[in-house]
């Protein structure tokens, strides 16, 4: 028995080390492709998915019917779907990036030096992205179109409660790349949901330059523990919304329902607001209806409890916690510093937003938080390569070095420099 699982690991180990070996060939032939020959691929991958409509829908439904089946709880499963209208949204996410400028191969800062050098920086590919993600099949087009579009080639690893619905867009990547004459292996989907493939993925430096884990909190745990590979992370999307006394209550009660019940599965969604003692009269109340009426769970300091009779009794582990569930946690505090240092203290440094009117503190709110976005009178549902303008996007990242955000195309590159001389010898 242990000779076979020993055989059956060896067997992943090589099959991920060919998909490796075949990304990295890519990778070496993406440099060459212009930025026409991408669109074009990104357009033909287009009117694939257009026509594969009713084989996504079917391959979808294969997959949300065995999630029942296994139990998946109802956000996970909200994950999954693939409605008409979020295909719409793929494909329209993959034509704004076709229509985004291509930042590969942009020289910036050139510059004379003394010596009669010039000096400047080019944005490169970063080489082979490796993404690993649970529930959503729309990430692989995300992934493969920015990846595309930056000229790194990537491999896929999507969550097994997935399978069909990535296996049918990963034939519609595949068909039009072939479409525009580009390497198929440029975009590759890992054809096993065996979690070995992850282990080794995230292992492979010589054949991966950076992974992209999204997903659950355990599992980008998992990579961010075990990989030898560079990696792009955020473990949670614990987003504050917080209610200044000097807010515009008509205002704060609309981006504070958005924030939380847009949609509940999101990593941007609101898990806890903050109301300045000053406005929670005026505010919570209000609220409260709102999200009684549309199923919110309300976990409340002993403040709120007095504004809100059913909230429930909030615990200190309400604070960290990442919901993803029409649960919200809510506290009363004394004035913008003690909100303040609750985000710092309790939060992800995802993405937090205050609403007021005060200019002042606006800004000390920009430059106070330490989040990857930071947002004055809008709802955290914005903080989305998608609504930020960079088409699709690849993930969210609280990292502090390279990419911080949405990553998008840009984030997908990194510069060298450059340096343009005429016979020059250093003396």
């Amino acid at each position: 028995m242990q000779q076979t699982a020993t055989a059956r690991v060896e067997d992943i180990v090589q099959y991920m080390h060919l998909l490796g070996q075949r990304a990295r060939t890519a990778s070496a032939a993406l440099r060459r492709v212009d930025s026409g020959r991408k669109n074009a691929a990104l357009e033909a991958i287009v009117a694939r998915l257009d026509a594969a409509r009713p084989a996504l829908a079917e391959a979808n439904q294969q997959d949300l019917q065995r999630g029942r089946d296994n139990g998946l709880n109802e956000a996970l499963l909200d994950r999954l779907a693939l409605t008409p209208e979020r295909i719409d949204a793929m494909i329209a996410g993959v034509l704004q990036v076709a229509a985004l400028a291509d930042p590969v191969g942009q020289i910036d800062g050139l510059g004379y030096r003394p010596s009669g050098i010039q000096v400047g920086q080019m944005r490169v590919p970063l080489g082979v992205i490796g993404i690993i993600y649970e529930s959503r099949p729309n990430v692989t087009v995300e992934a493969a179109s920015l990846c595309l579009k930056s000229s790194n080639a990537c491999i896929l690893r999507g969550g097994s409660e997935a399978a069909a619905s990535n296996a049918a867009i990963a034939e519609c990547i595949r068909l039009g790349l072939e479409d525009a004459g580009l390497p198929e292996d440029a975009v590759q989907v890992v054809a096993t949901t065996d979690r070995a493939a992850v282990g080794t993925l995230i292992t492979m430096p010589q054949f991966v330059d950076v992974i992209v884990p999204r997903g659950g909190k355990s599992l980008i745990a998992r990579v961010a523990s075990e990989a030898t590979v560079p990696v792009i992370k955020h473990l949670d999307g614990i987003c504050h919304v917080y209610i200044d006394a000097g807010a515009d209550i008509d205002k704060a009660v609309a981006i504070a329902d958005n924030a939380k019940t847009q949609r509940y599965s999101p990593c941007n969604t609101m898990e806890t607001l903050l109301v300045h003692i000053d406005i929670a009269a005026l505010v919570l109340p209000r609220l409260a209806a709102i999200y009684r009426d549309k199923g919110v769970e309300m976990r409340g300091c002993s403040r709120t409890r007095s504004w809100i009779g059913d909230a429930v009794a909030a615990t200190e582990a309400d604070w960290t916690t990442e919901y993803l569930a029409p649960i919200l946690a809510i506290r009363v505090v004394d004035d913008f510093d003690q909100a303040v240092d609750h985000i710092n203290t309790h939060g992800s440094q995802h993405t937090d937003a205050i609403v007021t009117e005060n200019l002042t503190l606006s800004r000390r709110f920009l430059a106070e938080v330490d989040s990857s976005s930071v947002i004055v009178n809008a709802s955290t549902r914005f903080a989305d390569g998608f609504e930020y303008g960079l088409g699709a996007e690849i993930g969210i990242s609280t990292n502090k070095l390279h990419a911080r955000g949405p990553v998008g195309l840009e984030g997908l590159t990194t510069r060298k420099y450059v340096v343009f001389g005429d016979g020059h010898v250093r003396r």
